[in-house]
C-alpha cells in the first residue's frame, strides 16, 4: 500500500517544520511538497496532486478557505484539513463550504494531526474533539435563547441513519446504495429531516452531527 502524499500549507516556516516533523514520524505518510500561501497551494495541488493537504486558514495571497474552494472545485477527491485557531461556527461553516473534509485546531495538532490525516484519507469527516463541544454549548444557548427545542427526537429511525451516512460525506446515491433505498426515498429523507432540524446544506447537516456527536 502506497504512502498517503501530503502537502502542508501555512505561511509559518516553524509550524509547517513542526508539522513535517510529526508526519516524518508516522507510518504511512509522506509530506510531498509545501507551500507559504494560499496561491502556491492550489499550484502545487496541480503539480503533485497529494492525498491529503493541510491547510492553513489565514494566509498571504489568498486565504485557506479560498484555497481550499478552489482546489475541491478542480480536485474533489483530495482531502482538506483546515488548520485554524478558531473554534467558532462561523470558520467551520466557511471550511465545509468550501469543501474542507476535517477541521484541526492548531492547539489540539500535536495530538490529533495523524489521525486526522487517516480519517480524512479514509473519506471520513475529523473534527478537533474540542470543537464538538464547543458547538454544543453554543447551539444549547441558541436553543434557549429562542425558546426552542432540539428537534432530534422527531426523526425517525431511518432519518437517523440518513443523518450519519450524509454527514460521514455519502452522497444521496451511495446512501441509496449502503441502504438499499431508492434514489428518490433517501432525497426524501434527506429532504424531511433538514425541515425538521432547520438545516439548509450539507455543510450544517454535518455541523449538527458533530454537535450530537454521531459523529467524531
Amino acid at each position: 500500500m502506497s504512502d498517503i502524499r501530503i502537502l502542508l500549507a501555512d505561511d509559518h516556516a516553524l509550524v509547517r517544520r513542526g508539522l513535517h516533523y510529526l508526519l516524518d514520524r508516522a507510518e504511512g505518510m509522506q509530506v510531498a511538497g509545501e507551500a507559504a500561501d494560499g496561491r502556491e497551494a492550489v499550484r502545487l495541488c496541480e503539480e503533485i496532486r497529494p492525498d491529503v493537504v493541510i491547510m492553513d486558514i489565514g494566509m498571504p495571497n489568498l486565504n485557506g478557505v479560498e484555497a481550499t474552494a478552489q482546489i475541491a472545485k478542480k480536485n474533489p477527491s483530495i482531502g482538506i484539513i483546515i488548520l485554524s485557531m478558531h473554534a467558532d461556527e462561523t470558520y467551520l461553516v466557511r471550511a465545509l463550504s468550501a469543501g474542507a473534509k476535517g477541521y484541526l485546531l492548531k492547539d489540539s495538532a500535536e495530538t490529533d494531526l495523524i489521525r486526522a490525516v487517516r480519517t480524512v484519507h479514509e473519506g471520513r469527516p475529523f473534527f478537533s474533539p474540542a470543537i464538538a463541544h464547543t458547538l454544543l454549548e453554543d447551539y444549547m444557548r441558541r436553543l434557549q435563547q429562542q425558546n426552542l427545542q432540539d428537534s432530534y427526537d422527531l426523526l425517525t429511525d431511518r432519518e437517523r441513519e440518513v443523518l450519519q451516512l450524509l454527514a460521514e460525506g455519502k452522497s444521496n446515491k451511495e446512501v441509496a446504495t449502503l441502504l438499499d433505498l431508492s434514489l428518490y426515498t433517501v432525497e426524501t429523507h434527506r429532504s424531511n429531516l433538514m425541515q425538521k432540524l432547520n438545516l439548509h446544506n450539507t455543510a450544517e447537516i454535518v455541523l449538527y452531527a458533530v454537535r450530537k456527536k454521531i459523529i467524531q
